[in-house]
């Protein structure tokens, strides 16, 4: 589905990612860990066919940025950010619908079909909020908005979900529902892949089945969840002592001036 190969990104004379190579495969579930400035959003850019690399290559769905339109890429990429600026007066439906383009602003003199209305309200009673189906955006709190904004990129049918920090600005109920419906995803969407990027560990569902370790720019790990989320890797990764634990799939981090992150 997606795959780097000895990728660097440097942007105004300053190196943001340096030999950089994965290899994601349809069905799995990434995590994109590292602190602020480790270069997980300019990574996730990349494989989003949203920006191409100085050096080295990405290949989005078999296809080589710089040898493709990107735009042709981006219809199969589902890319949820909370930070969407959008404040605009249309209802819960009517802003899922607008994935089909990616824009508001087609929605203005579009029509959606029988079927895409169908699909919209499908996905958005799956994410839970059949019963705000035609409430206004603008009074939705922000964990509904995550959870339409992940309708909204699955309305498409994507071949790759791609979550910058989903839980950003949630609380704790919001956090753990939009949790419970990322861990649905593999049952309703098997051959989807994903990837989250996220700074704490207690944000990955369960399902999470590959991780990425960034610091630096640098990739630390990379592979399977249970080989590269140790408490030696996360300590390296975030340059501070720590011990990491995981019950029923959800992962916990212990330091010495905090039981629980």
């Amino acid at each position: 589905m997606l795959q780097a190969d000895g990728v660097d990104v440097v942007r105004g004379g300053n190196t943001i990612l340096q030999g950089v190579s994965l290899a994601i495969a349809p069905g799995q579930q990434w995590a994109l860990l590292g602190p602020n400035g480790a270069g997980k959003s300019t990574l996730l850019s990349l494989l989003g066919a949203r920006q191409h690399p100085t050096h080295g290559t990405v290949s989005v769905l078999g296809k080589a940025l710089g040898r493709v339109d990107i735009r042709e890429l981006q219809r199969y990429v589902g890319h949820v950010n909370p930070r969407h600026p959008l404040e605009a007066h249309y209802t819960v439906r009517e802003v899922v619908l607008t994935g089909i383009f990616g824009t508001v602003q087609r929605l203005l003199r579009w029509q959606p079909t029988a079927h895409e209305v169908h699909e919209a309200d499908r996905l958005i009673k799956q994410l839970g909020l059949g019963h705000r189906a035609e409430a206004d955006w603008t009074t939705l709190s922000q964990g509904e908005r995550g959870r339409a904004l992940i309708a909204r990129a699955l309305l498409p049918n994507p071949r790759v979900l791609l979550l910058d920090e989903p839980a950003t600005g949630l609380d704790l109920t919001g956090r753990e529902q939009l949790i419970e419906h990322l861990e649905s995803l593999p049952v309703t969407h098997p051959e989807l892949a994903t990837v989250l990027v996220t700074h704490h560990l207690e944000e990955l569902p369960p399902t999470v089945t590959h991780a990425v370790l960034l610091r630096g720019g640098r990739m630390l790990a990379s592979g399977p969840v249970d080989s590269v989320l140790t408490s030696e890797g996360i300590t390296a990764c975030f340059g501070h002592p720590v011990q990491l634990s995981r019950e029923d799939g959800r992962w916990a981090v212990r330091t010495s001036r905090s039981r629980r992150a």
